[in-house]
């Protein structure tokens, strides 16, 4: 039987009634393993390939055929814009057949959610956090919301593999479904899965099911990619030499961009008007000075102002308003935009994307690539990578523009082998594991240690959590009174504990900055953190205010408009790379290879930056002598194994090596005095990483490194652990370290 058969009448006439001549690839595999098997489904497939139909169309089919008694599918989803997006998809699929599709977060009424509690049934579309408080809250209603779920839809899988957001989610669907009794499918949907085994793994932890992942061709890529390098003031990289290479062919020539004031931001200028783009940068404080400067270039060209401003500080309003000027498909306006848009939101037909330096990982450069190309059209990103020219008198590392090469990088490992971060598996959540005790108890209410332990230990995300580890937790909590103990000898909260969880704060597990909101007469533009006094100015939602008025118990900051040109700050910290980046980053520099992708002045200083690299030997030998007792050391290595290695080196090799002034670069390089010569070098670490010392060596004595949100409820011993054995990568640091023996 096709798979078009096995629909519901309903979905059938939805087909027909969108004009369909035929399922496409992936719903014609996602029906088969939807229909056809009983375990969980990874459906990973490109942006905008219909991957919500795919799973959809199939799980209405089977409730239709067996309707459930409670909520019958839950949809997680990452952002509150992507289930906005999505309610109006779904809705209009369920409209016909009278399956009820709620929303569940905190921009929605309250009569929605009571019409739910009242009566539960079809879709419940939720946010992790708004699953947290739904737990804790609605405890009591959990089995009458659940009893009969019979599929779990977790969207945008990949954003979740890498961090505690996402062992938080899948710790809430085992304690769901624990409560409420129900056994759900999981389906977990995505564009850029790297590892999929892995990934299925994670989706199916803590179940009694396996995870299929459907094989299908979804067709040949297209991308319209080019990659240009700006000096951020004359002369360019080019400048007197001849390079072969022209603009892109799909576009026209101008040039208007040179001339401008600053190169990078003019030539986004000049290659947004008459198009509807999207300007992805990689903080918000880099959003919010692109957007002001583009908005001064409309000025200054007495053009209306055609930019707009979308990050995760701005007032909902002005995030909505983003949105709906980018669905209009007659709208030539661009917006400066952060990972907010990166997600799955149906932003219409959008011409192009730029992006300013390079992201971090290979999985939110595809994601930012497939925001475009919708409906019929290529792909297409424009990288634009900016930096000060080098002082007279820079040393060797400034002289190599690493975010040039770190985006070429990106773009050649997906390329030549389709790597994509994969999850990671293997970390020391104390954190969350603090954070979803505490949650059992306040939803739970009175527990025996045991019976908490029996709770919160069995979840997936705590497999590398000994009990010893448990009751050192539960020991310390006891002592600071965020958790007490009962007459009977039972737990509940404690006073310190119930301050904690009952601050709506509580239910996201991702670290927040203290936030004042900002407000011009009636209207809010968003939040910031440190507010300065009154008097001066504060960028935010693409333009520049003067502070009138600092409520700090209220934390509100009132402010108005005026013109000028500042730094924004949000306390964005930079995201972390993987080890495979660094390494063909490396590789960009050794190799001769010409990209067809880079433009003319990027073409001319990748040639100088690999002029550099052959000069001063890096790629022969990774220490390079930059005169004196000063040397720079090139590992190659991503972000957690060169915090590994940085140290290794402090606390392991510099008494033994006369080593001072360590300056690192993460993760790039470090810089440093040594007293000993480079086979010296090369001989003592070696050595010393041959040795089997314990990583809780790498951390500074006294030192407790506070990383995730709640480490600091958790006992010193254990946040020293997490840090050591859960973040430093010290395996892959000694396996790089080994490898420099032949130098010796």
């Amino acid at each position: 039987m096709e798979i078009f058969d096995r629909y519901a009448p309903f979905i059938q006439d939805y087909i027909y009634r969108s004009g369909w001549q035929s399922l496409r690839a992936v719903q014609n595999a996602a029906g088969d393993a939807i229909f056809n098997t009983d375990e969980h489904v990874l459906l990973t497939a490109s942006t905008a390939s219909g991957k919500t139909e795919a799973a959809f169309f199939p799980i209405l089919s089977l409730l239709e055929e067996n309707p459930s008694r409670t909520v019958g599918v839950l949809y997680v989803a990452p952002l509150k814009a992507l289930i906005n997006d999505q309610f109006g998809r779904i809705s209009e699929l369920c409209d016909e057949a009278g399956i009820p599709v709620t929303r569940w977060h905190g921009d929605v009424p309250q009569t929605q959610k009571r019409k739910l509690l009242r009566k539960p049934a079809g879709i419940l579309q939720i946010t992790p956090e708004s699953l947290e408080s739904l737990m804790i809250n609605k405890h009591m209603e959990i089995p009458a919301l659940f009893g009969d779920l019979r599929f779990i839809v977790v969207d945008e899988i990949h954003s979740l593999l890498r961090g505690d957001r996402g062992l938080q989610t899948f710790c809430l669907i085992q304690r769901l479904c624990a409560l409420a009794g129900c056994d759900p499918r999981r389906i977990g949907l995505s564009a850029t899965i790297g590892n999929p085994g892995d990934a299925g793994k994670f989706l199916a932890a803590g179940s009694s099911r396996g995870a299929v992942i459907p094989r299908f061709d979804g067709g040949r890529e297209v991308w319209r990619l080019s990659m240009e390098h700006f000096f951020n003031s004359a002369p360019q990289a080019d400048e007197g030499k001849e390079v072969e290479t022209e603009l892109p062919p799909w576009e026209e020539a101008t040039d208007a961009a040179p001339k401008a004031a600053d190169p990078g931001i003019g030539y986004i200028f000049e290659h947004t008007r008459g198009k509807k783009c999207l300007i992805f940068t990689n903080s918000r404080e880099e959003c919010e000075s692109v957007c002001q400067q583009l908005r001064q270039y409309c000025e200054a060209n007495h053009e209306p102002d055609r930019f707009l401003i979308h990050h995760g500080n701005l007032s909902a309003s002005y995030r909505e308003s983003a949105e709906e000027e980018m669905k209009d498909d007659d709208s030539l306006q661009s917006v400066c935009a952060t990972a907010t848009l990166e997600l799955g939101i149906d932003i219409g037909r959008l011409e192009r994307a730029f992006h300013i330096d390079a992201p971090y990982t290979v999985s939110g450069f595809l994601q930012r690539l497939g925001r475009t190309g919708r409906r019929g059209d290529p792909s297409e990103m424009w990288f634009v990578m900016r930096e000060e020219h080098p002082e007279p008198r820079a040393m060797l590392p400034d002289m190599i523009p690493w975010y040039l090469i770190q985006g070429i990088a990106l773009v050649q490992l997906y390329i030549e082998e389709r790597f994509v971060e994969p999850p990671r598996m293997d970390r020391l959540p104390f954190s969350l594991l603090y954070h979803q005790t505490m949650s059992t108890l306040a939803s739970c209410g009175e527990m025996t240690p045991g019976e908490l332990a029996s709770r919160v230990l069995p979840l997936a995300a705590f497999r590398r959590i000994t009990k010893e580890d448990y009751r050192i937790l539960l020991r310390h909590l006891l002592e600071i009174d965020h958790i007490s103990r009962t007459e009977n000898g039972g737990l509940i909260l404690g006073l310190a504990g119930e301050r904690v969880v009952n601050s709506f704060k509580f239910y996201a597990v991702f670290r927040e900055n203290v936030e004042y909101s900002v407000r011009a007469e009636s209207q809010e533009l968003g939040t910031i953190v440190k507010p300065p006094p009154v008097g001066d100015k504060i960028a935010i939602a693409g333009r520049v205010w003067v502070v009138e008025e600092v409520d700090h118990q209220r934390r509100e900051v009132w402010c108005t408009l005026v013109k000028g040109n500042i730094p924004a700050y949000f306390g964005d910290v930079a995201g972390d790379i993987h080890d495979r980046i660094l390494e063909r980053m490396y590789r960009v520099l050794e190799e001769d290879t010409v990209y067809p992708y880079l433009m003319r002045h990027a073409v001319a200083r990748l040639g100088e930056a690999r002029d550099a690299f052959r000069r001063a030997g890096i790629g022969e030998r990774p220490l390079v002598h930059l005169g004196g007792k000063m040397w720079a050391l090139f590992p190659w290595l991503g972000s957690y194994s060169f915090l590994a290695l940085e140290r290794f080196l402090r606390l392991r090799c510099a008494p033994l090596l006369g080593l001072k002034g360590m300056n690192p670069s993460r993760p790039y390089w470090l810089q440093f005095t040594m007293q000993a010569g480079e086979a010296e070098f090369y001989r003592v670490v070696t050595e010393e990483a041959e040795k089997d010392f314990d990583p809780l060596e790498l951390v500074f004595p006294k030192e407790v490194p506070v990383f995730e949100k709640y480490d600091e409820y958790v006992p010193e011993e254990l946040v020293r652990k997490s840090f050591a054995l859960g973040v430093l990568d010290v395996e892959g640091m000694k396996k790089k370290v080994r490898g420099w023996e032949k130098y010796v």
